[in-house]
């Protein structure tokens, strides 16, 4: 049975991987452009956009309770349901968007954590604006696109991502280097991401309203008004799952904000690494997504020896995969770097902490796997309280100690070994959750 699970998890995954690293490349297209157009604007979308992405991926995880929802429906042959549940998450996202604009729009008590050089701030602040202007768009596609995975659907949503990083990088060049007006900088690739979220969302709803394949669920039609009991349904699932993603991403973005008190090279430096990781990060999450579609549905039949294959086909596969491709970034680490950047300072502190993330590759795929099959039994809350004190408490914490407060401070390479720390706590304790759990299930 794991077999069979594992080419379909594999099916599955291929096409969401696709489209995360399409998604992720058009932070890799600002990275590489700023890098090559000035450290200070570079500096400034370090800092402003994991800012964004803390915000926007907190208020995701809440929206991602429709996975598991939906899954257990269609486990469960309860057709019927599917659309009501996309629908009430189309609200709560509508909802969510506006304290997650005002956090962009407003964002000093974020900047007040750090001394930011007052030339970087000025340009992160006219960014995060920017924003925030794509901030519903970007709250509605992430709906539509955890609906349709939970569906086993996920090409389209992936020829779209394809086409919207296509779509950014000749609109963000011509805006960062000033093809046809004068240079932007930081402030062109906020103007293209905003811009490009819109026409992602709009092609999502539209192929989530015609696709032949979603015609028996009537996603849009007889549309519900909001139903408090399914919202607060999805929020119990949700809220856990949001306020995992945002200690997870939090506990990188505060590091950019500590690290901005070593000056821009280190902020940049840590900028191509953080970049790297998060690419890395793109082929666990492919898979446990995956695995958690095929564990949902198995739970919602109740058929659990089925979810028991799908979970031990996910974990098998993410481990040794990810353990791969750390090595494949510890033998190439030179020639990725010199591509980010051309500064060499830069280059200096760029390649002395990719080590870090080539060793943590394989627990990273472990506990991401781990707590997204947690997820597909609809178990959300043990998984946060170890997401908080693995990547708050061991990460944050333990990073800023070794940083700054250690007998001989390490500086951001601190942050990187706390990292490192913090997966393997991590791994190890929602891997003990996912054991008992599977143990307390008939075999």
């Amino acid at each position: 049975m794991i077999t069979s699970q594992s080419r379909s998890i594999v099916s599955h995954a291929w096409p969401i991987l696709i489209a995360q690293l399409a998604s992720m490349g058009m932070m890799v297209i600002d990275t590489v452009l700023l890098g090559h157009h000035g450290t200070v604007d570079l500096a400034a979308v370090a800092v402003g956009g994991g800012i964004y992405i803390a915000v926007v991926f907190a208020l995701v995880g809440i929206l991602q309770a429709v996975a598991p929802t939906v899954a257990h429906h269609v486990g469960a042959k309860r057709e019927g349901e599917v659309a009501g549940a996309l629908q009430q998450t189309v609200w709560l996202a509508i909802a969510l968007s506006v304290p997650g604009m005002l956090v962009l729009w407003f964002p000093d008590p974020i900047l007040a954590l750090s001394t930011i050089e007052p030339e970087v701030e000025t340009k992160l602040r006219t960014y995060l604006r920017i924003l925030a202007c794509g901030m519903p768009a970007a709250l509605l596609y992430r709906t539509f696109y955890s609906f349709c995975n939970a569906l086993r659907q996920p090409r389209p949503l992936m020829l779209i991502s394809l086409c919207n990083t296509l779509l950014h990088g000749l609109l963000a060049w011509s805006l960062v280097t000033g093809i046809f007006i004068e240079p932007l900088g930081a402030i062109g690739c906020g103007l293209s991401n905003a811009f490009v979220n819109w026409i992602g969302c709009a092609l999502a709803a539209m192929w989530v309203a015609r696709s032949p394949a979603l015609s028996r669920y009537r996603p849009f039609a007889d549309w519900q008004a909001p139903r408090w009991t399914t919202i607060r349904e999805l929020l119990r699932l949700g809220l856990p799952m949001g306020f995992s993603n945002f200690v997870e991403i939090t506990s990188f973005t505060l590091i950019a904000l500590f690290v901005a008190q070593l000056g821009a090279t280190a902020v940049a430096g840590h900028r191509i690494v953080a970049n790297l990781a998060a690419l890395c990060y793109m082929l666990p999450l492919a898979l446990a997504i995956a695995t958690l579609a095929q564990v949902g549905q198995a739970a919602g039949a109740r058929d659990w020896p089925r979810s028991r294959a799908a979970i031990g086909a996910g974990l098998l596969l993410a481990g040794s995969l990810s353990t791969l491709l750390g090595i494949l970034l510890w033998l190439a680490a030179e020639p990725i770097v010199i591509a980010y950047t051309s500064d060499p300072a830069v280059r200096l502190v760029s390649i002395s902490l990719i080590g870090y993330i080539a060793l943590y590759q394989f627990f990273d795929a472990v506990q991401t796997v781990a707590a997204y099959s947690l997820r597909g039994y609809k178990i959300t809350f043990a998984p946060m309280l170890v997401h908080t004190v693995a990547f708050w408490g061991v990460g944050l914490f333990g990073g800023w100690w070794l940083a700054f407060m250690a007998p001989q401070p390490m500086g951001v390479e601190g942050f990187w070994l706390a990292s490192l720390a913090s997966l393997v706590v991590a791994a190890l304790l929602i891997g003990a959750i996912l054991w008992r759990t599977l143990r307390a299930r008939p075999s």
